[in-house]
C-alpha cells in the first residue's frame, strides 16, 4: 500500500505561483510513475504532468505550456509540482498519483488550487 499526502495548496492571483507537494508512505516502487492529476470545477479530472520514478524521464499536459515543472526527491519520497503563470482556469483540486503496473494505482486526497482574476 502506498499512501499519498498533497500540501502547498491555497489561494494565489492571476500570473503568480504555487508549488505542490506530494509525500509518499507506505512504500515506493521502482517501476512507478508519480504524477499530477487535477479537476476543475464541473470537469472530469484530467492529466497534468507525470515523471518515472527510477529514471526522472517527464511528460505534461498540451496545456502546462511549459508553465509547471514536476519534479521528485527519491530520499525523501517526495514529488512535487511549481506552477507558475497560473490562470484562473488553473482552478481545480489537484491529485497526487502513483502508477505501477505491478502494485495498481494510488490517489491522494487532493489539494485546493484557486486562482483569481
Amino acid at each position: 500500500q502506498v499512501q499519498l499526502v498533497e500540501s502547498g495548496g491555497g489561494l494565489v492571483q492571476a500570473g503568480g505561483s504555487l508549488r505542490l507537494s506530494c509525500a509518499a508512505s507506505g512504500r515506493t516502487f521502482s517501476d512507478a510513475a508519480m504524477g499530477w492529476f487535477r479537476q476543475r470545477p464541473g470537469r472530469e479530472r484530467e492529466f497534468v504532468a507525470t515523471i518515472t520514478w527510477s529514471i526522472g524521464t517527464t511528460w505534461y499536459a498540451n496545456f502546462v505550456k511549459g508553465r509547471f515543472t514536476i519534479s521528485r526527491d527519491i530520499a525523501k519520497n517526495m514529488v512535487y509540482l511549481e506552477m507558475s503563470s497560473l490562470t484562473p482556469e488553473d482552478t481545480a483540486i489537484y491529485y497526487c498519483n502513483v502508477d505501477s503496473p505491478t502494485a495498481g494505482r494510488f490517489w491522494g486526497q487532493g489539494t485546493q488550487v484557486t486562482v483569481s482574476s
